[in-house]
């Protein structure tokens, strides 16, 4: 099957995501709750729940000025995006930590939870599981996931001793509803841990990168999201604009330009806009964006609202548009095929 098959077969699987509206209209709607007008919703996988197709990035609320952190969330919830991330490992605690005072103590009832343990065994992740609670503030977590797997010899590692086991632990103790696992090195190192654990099929959920580059090289689209359709793993979408190399200029507090590109994905091949719309057109819950202010929340929030879905020639006009710079390693530069140091 061709690139632009795959992608089309994957869509069709999308509608079926979809939560209904008020009255007869198939089309996603968030609806409304206590704090205002939610964001349009889909169904993540299993677990039947209901969650905002965009949901806010905790590694950006940690670094960012505690002001804007703060605002930051009280913007998400004014926007109703009610889906938030982050991890254990972010900022040394700090996005935990913000999120323990700004989000959890007003919100709880709300939103839905997640935060993630990159620990190596079972008895360190279940420690790091105690301190997240206590940071974040809460007696338990909608979703618990196992952090950045690295490669298929890692997550062998990580279930041998007894990562996964801690994870179902939890979950059978009450302190996390669900689980499941992350990272954006290499798709086979979500392969091996499917295939590790096809007889007992844990996860309720999986993190990875989802945008228009990777449908070119390396890809985790192609290759996983069937996997997780076969099993009903909700996806959850991640490194949508490729960690900001889809802009010509990144820059971070302390440390100045990281990137710079001549050749840029944004505006050169793409809009924002366009990226997040191809997105969301494949079988994604939620796409998890990194926003360190508000003014970013309304825009990701802004595109949610205009989406509607893409037609298969807009989807794989995006995907050749970019198909040149998939596999020169700097637009993705995170991806790490299986051998290379």
């Amino acid at each position: 099957m061709n690139r632009r098959d795959f992608l089309t077969a994957l869509a069709a699987t999308t509608p079926a995501l979809a939560v209904k509206g008020h009255g007869s209209a198939p089309k996603e709607s968030g609806g409304s709750d206590s704090l205002g007008t939610v964001l349009p919703k889909r169904i993540l996988g299993r677990t039947g729940e209901a969650v905002t197709m965009l949901g806010i990035g905790g590694y950006h609320t940690g670094w960012t000025a505690e002001r804007d952190a703060m605002e930051l969330v009280e913007t998400a919830i004014e926007q109703g995006i009610r889906f938030f991330d982050t991890a254990h490992n972010y900022q040394d605690g700090e996005s935990e930590t913000r999120y323990g005072k700004y989000l959890v103590p007003k919100y709880r009832d709300h939103i839905f939870l997640m935060t993630k343990t990159a620990a190596g065994d079972g008895k360190s992740a279940r420690k790091e599981l105690e301190t997240s609670l206590r940071r974040l503030n809460t007696d338990h977590l909608d979703l618990l996931q196992m952090h950045s797997l690295r490669d298929p010899a890692d997550a062998d590692s990580r279930i041998d001793n007894g990562v996964v086991d801690a994870l179902l632990q939890a979950r059978a103790e009450g302190k996390v509803r669900y689980i499941g696992f992350t990272g954006h090195s290499n798709p086979e190192a979500h392969l091996r841990m499917l295939e590790r654990t096809r007889d007992t099929d844990p996860f309720d959920t999986c993190q990875m990168p989802v945008n228009a580059v990777d449908a070119s090289y390396h890809s985790f689209s192609r290759q996983v999201i069937p996997r997780l359709r076969e099993r009903n793993i909700g996806l959850l979408a991640m490194k949508t604009l490729a960690d900001g190399r889809f802009f010509g200029l990144k820059t971070m507090p302390g440390r100045g330009v990281i990137w710079q590109s001549e050749n840029p994905v944004i505006p050169g091949r793409i809009s924002i806009r366009d990226a997040l719309h191809f997105s969301w057109s494949l079988p994604v819950s939620v796409l998890i964006t990194g926003a360190e202010n508000a003014s970013l929340v309304r825009e990701k929030a802004d595109f949610l609202r205009t989406f509607a879905g893409l037609s298969e020639e807009a989807r794989a006009g995006l995907v050749a548009r970019v198909a040149d710079l998939a596999a020169d390693g700097k637009v993705e530069y995170y991806k790490r095929p299986v051998g290379d140091a």
